[in-house]
């Protein structure tokens, strides 16, 4: 089940991001945030009218997306950045597809028109597949922007548009 996050998810929200902290590029950061961090973080994507949904499995939280700012100038207020995690033991069973799935559809109901995926290079080809598959097209890579366990790492940006992206002016 695909639901809004609740304040009470953010314990398990916080358990699956460690992981990805600890042993993966998905994120270039170096040490897992706490539960309260995430909390604060969950409440400024909320603040924005942004969303912050979670995958459900018997109770469990399993996996999680939201969106974010693309940048904070106000010239890229129609843009905004997706994030998705799946608990490392429920990958591959369609979580992230789901996850992902829905925040565009939440997205494509708001004002913005243009979603950017932007994918830790290293161990990335699943991420970056994903992604494919609803729509995004690989628009560059950067070379060596992030140092993580002893290594340079790249960043592939993917990008799609939401409702009528670019084929009329904003209102």
């Amino acid at each position: 089940m695909i639901r809004d996050a609740r304040e009470a998810d953010m314990v398990g929200v916080q358990a699956i991001y460690a992981h990805y902290v600890l042993h993966e590029m998905a994120s270039f950061e170096e040490a897992p945030p706490s539960a309260d961090e995430l909390l604060s973080r969950r409440a400024s994507v909320l603040g924005l009218n942004l969303p912050y949904l979670v995958a459900e499995m018997d109770g469990r939280v399993v996996g999680y997306s939201y969106a974010s700012r693309y940048r904070s100038q106000t010239a890229y207020r129609l843009t905004i950045e997706d994030s998705v995690y799946v608990a490392d033991e429920m990958r591959g069973h369609g979580i992230g597809t789901a996850l992902l799935q829905a925040l565009i559809a939440r997205c494509e109901a708001g004002p913005w028109r243009q979603m950017i995926g932007i994918i830790g290079h290293t161990g990335g080809a699943a991420s970056i597949a994903l992604h494919k598959r609803l729509g995004f097209q690989p628009v560059g890579t950067v070379k060596s922007v992030g140092f993580k366990f002893g290594q340079w790492c790249d960043t592939d940006y993917m990008q799609r548009s939401l409702g009528v992206g670019d084929t009329n002016l904003p209102t």
